[in-house]
C-alpha cells in the first residue's frame, strides 16, 4: 500500500507540472515528469512548448545538473514515453541509456504511433513499468489531445454566461456584464488555454468582441467567426485590430470574403444555397490547421448547432445572481436534450461556475 500511495503522490506532482505547458504545447499533450530515488526528488520537468524537448528529457537534464548518475532511479510521467522519432528523438532511448530501474506511467498514449510501443520497448530493455496510476486524472488532463489524436476533431467546450433565471441576453440581444468581476479573469485564462475561440454572427454583431486575452497573462487564441452571409461589419474588431492575423472566418459570401482577404484575414468560403455551413466541415478544416481545442462563446444558435450535431464535449456555465425575467436562453430548442455528467462547481465571488462533460440522450 505504501508503494501505491507514493506512486500516486509523485504522479500528482507530474500532473501539476504538466499543466504549466497549457496554451503552449498544443496539438501535443500536456506532460510532466519527475525522477525519484530512495524517496528523494532528483529532477523534474514538463513539456514547455510544441516542438521542444519532452517532459522526460527536461526532467533528465534537470536531474543531471545535480547528480552524476540516474541509475536505479524511478521516472514518473503522466503519459507513456514516446518510442519514435518525431520533432525530437524517442524518450525511451534516453530512459534506457540512463539505466532507470522503474518507470511509472499514468496512461497509455492514444497516438497509434506510440500506443503501447513505448512501454513494450522499456520492458524489453529490462525496466520495470507500472501503468495506469491516476489514469482518470491523466485522461481528464489531456481530454483535448485524446479526442484530437483519436478522432481527428477538436475538443469543444461551450462557455456560457447566464443569469440565475437562465438567460444569456435580453430579448433585444444585449448581453454585456451578466457576470461579476471575478468571472472575466477566469474566462480569459480559459481563452489562453484553448487553441481557438469561436462565435457566431449574432454575437459578433451584438458585442463586437476582441476575443483576446487581457485580464491575465497568456497567449491569444485563434478567433473563429462562423457567419454564413457575412453580416458582421467589415469595421469589426476581429477584422481591424492588431490581432486580425489570428481571425479565421467561415462564410458563403464570396464577395465580402475577398474584401476581408485583402485585409489579411483568413477566410474559408463554402458553397451553400441557403448560407448555412456544415459544422462538421468547419471542425475538420480547423483540425487540419492543428486546432485541437475550441471554446465556443456564443450565441444561442451556435450552441444549439454544436449540441444538435453532438460536437460539444464540455460545458462551462457561469451563473450570476442577476435576473432578466425574460430573454434569450442559452441552448434554445436543445434545452433538456442533453445532460452534464462528472460536474464540478466553483464559487467566484457572486458567481458560480458549473463544469461538466456533455452526455447526449
Amino acid at each position: 500500500m505504501k508503494n501505491v500511495d507514493e506512486d500516486e503522490q509523485w504522479m500528482r506532482r507530474c500532473i501539476g507540472l504538466a499543466t504549466k505547458g497549457s496554451g503552449n504545447v498544443s496539438p501535443n499533450p500536456l506532460v510532466g515528469a519527475v525522477i525519484v530515488r530512495n524517496g528523494k526528488l532528483l529532477g523534474k520537468g514538463f513539456h514547455r512548448k510544441f516542438g521542444g524537448a519532452h517532459a522526460e528529457i527536461n526532467a533528465i537534464r534537470d536531474a543531471l545538473r545535480k547528480h552524476r548518475s540516474l541509475e536505479a532511479a524511478t521516472l514518473y510521467v503522466n503519459l507513456e514515453p514516446c518510442s519514435h522519432f518525431g520533432k525530437t528523438p524517442p524518450c525511451t532511448d534516453a530512459i534506457i541509456a540512463h539505466r532507470f530501474k522503474r518507470i511509472v506511467v499514468a496512461m497509455e498514449d492514444p497516438n497509434p504511433i506510440v500506443s503501447g510501443n513505448g512501454v513494450r520497448k522499456l520492458r524489453a530493455a529490462g525496466i520495470e513499468v507500472a501503468e495506469n496510476v491516476l489514469q482518470k486524472d491523466a485522461e481528464r488532463l489531456n481530454e483535448a489531445f485524446v479526442k484530437f489524436i483519436t478522432r481527428g476533431l477538436p475538443f469543444v467546450t461551450l462557455k456560457v454566461a447566464q443569469t440565475s433565471d437562465g438567460f444569456i441576453a435580453r430579448s433585444d440581444g444585449r448581453s454585456r456584464w451578466i457576470t461579476g468581476r471575478a468571472s472575466p479573469a477566469v474566462a480569459h485564462r480559459l481563452r489562453s488555454q484553448y487553441d481557438a475561440v469561436l462565435i457566431g454572427a449574432g454575437t459578433a454583431i451584438a458585442d463586437n468582441p476582441h476575443l483576446t486575452v487581457r485580464h491575465v497573462a497568456g497567449r491569444n487564441p485563434f478567433r473563429i467567426l462562423v457567419d454564413g452571409r457575412l453580416r458582421t461589419p467589415l469595421q469589426a474588431h476581429l477584422f481591424t485590430d492588431r490581432h486580425r492575423s489570428l481571425t479565421i472566418v467561415y462564410t458563403t459570401n464570396q464577395r465580402k470574403a475577398r474584401q476581408l482577404q485583402k485585409k489579411g484575414i483568413v477566410v474559408k468560403v463554402f458553397r451553400s444555397k441557403n448560407a448555412t455551413i456544415s459544422l462538421p466541415k468547419i471542425m475538420r478544416d480547423l483540425a487540419s490547421r492543428n486546432v485541437a481545442s475550441i471554446m465556443v462563446e456564443g450565441g444561442q444558435q451556435i450552441y444549439e448547432q454544436f449540441l444538435r450535431r453532438q460536437l460539444a464535449d464540455k460545458v462551462m456555465l457561469f451563473r450570476s445572481t442577476k435576473r432578466f425575467g425574460k430573454g434569450i436562453p442559452a441552448f434554445g430548442t436543445m434545452t433538456g436534450k442533453f445532460r452534464l455528467v462528472n460536474t464540478a462547481l466553483q464559487k467566484m465571488e457572486s458567481d458560480v461556475m458549473e463544469e461538466g462533460s456533455v452526455a447526449y440522450d
